[in-house]
């Protein structure tokens, strides 16, 4: 596996992926025809725009596959793929209905570079189970790719001691989730990011990243942390991921 995860792209303050660019660039092959998935927004075209202006000053061609007739065929044309953020649901339902869900998982199994932010970064994981969206349509089923087979929550938002709302924190959902199910869950905070080349995988970007497993206090793991451990997980979800 190829995989770069991104936990947001766009950081408060600067433009889209601006935060995560050097890295962006070194991860996609030189002048790569990036295909990109926008099915998590209502937007396709505009989407698309948005990211072909981020990335084509950098030499990286970007063609929306929901350009093509077939996105499979234009799948397997492409040199690299990015499936941004959105809603988690609209997207795993967007990935089913056209192919792409097996598409994806098989390409990026053989090789193919695979980049994800926020919702597409969901996605690489074995279920929807540890997103934060709301599920405004429903999919065929929880399962996602399972490119790596451990969970991971993006956008990880620590507990603010000050806040008077008394909703579940973050935390405590994970923990609930660890409840029901036997696998790790990596939370990635803003501006946060997963890199896994074959069978290492480290976390990097501005800031710490969270672990959190069943029967363990959290733990926090610095910016370059390997955490290659977790791609032996044998994760084991108590009731089935439909």
């Amino acid at each position: 596996m190829n995989l770069l995860l991104l936990s947001n792209s766009t950081q408060h303050g600067r433009g889209y992926l601006e935060h995560a660019l050097d890295t962006v660039t070194a991860f996609l092959p030189e002048r790569a025809r990036l295909a990109f998935v926008p099915y998590a927004l209502a937007d396709h075209d505009a989407y698309t725009a948005r990211v072909r202006a981020a990335l084509e000053p950098a030499g990286i061609t970007v063609r929306g596959i929901h350009e093509d007739a077939d996105p499979v065929a234009g799948l397997a044309a492409s040199d690299a793929v990015f499936i941004g953020g959105g809603n988690s649901f609209r997207l795993l339902s967007a990935l089913y209905r056209t192919g792409l869900r097996e598409a994806v998982r098989e390409a990026a199994g053989d090789g193919l570079p695979y980049m994800g932010a926020s919702a597409g970064t969901n996605m690489a994981a074995p279920t929807l189970r540890t997103t934060n969206d709301m599920p405004i349509v429903q999919p065929p089923s929880f399962e996602t790719l399972g490119l790596v087979p451990f969970q991971i929550n993006p956008h990880y938002l620590d507990p603010d001691p000050a806040s008077t709302h008394k909703g579940e924190t973050r935390e405590e959902r994970l923990t609930e989730f660890l409840e029901e199910n036997d696998v790790p869950v990596l939370g990635l905070r803003e501006g946060s990011w997963l890199r896994v080349e074959g069978n290492r995988a480290r976390v990097d970007g501005a800031r710490p990243a969270r672990l959190f497993t069943r029967g363990a206090p959290p733990r926090e793991l610095a910016a370059g942390s390997d955490v290659s451990g977790l791609l032996a997980t044998a994760p084991r979800f108590d009731t089935p991921a439909r």
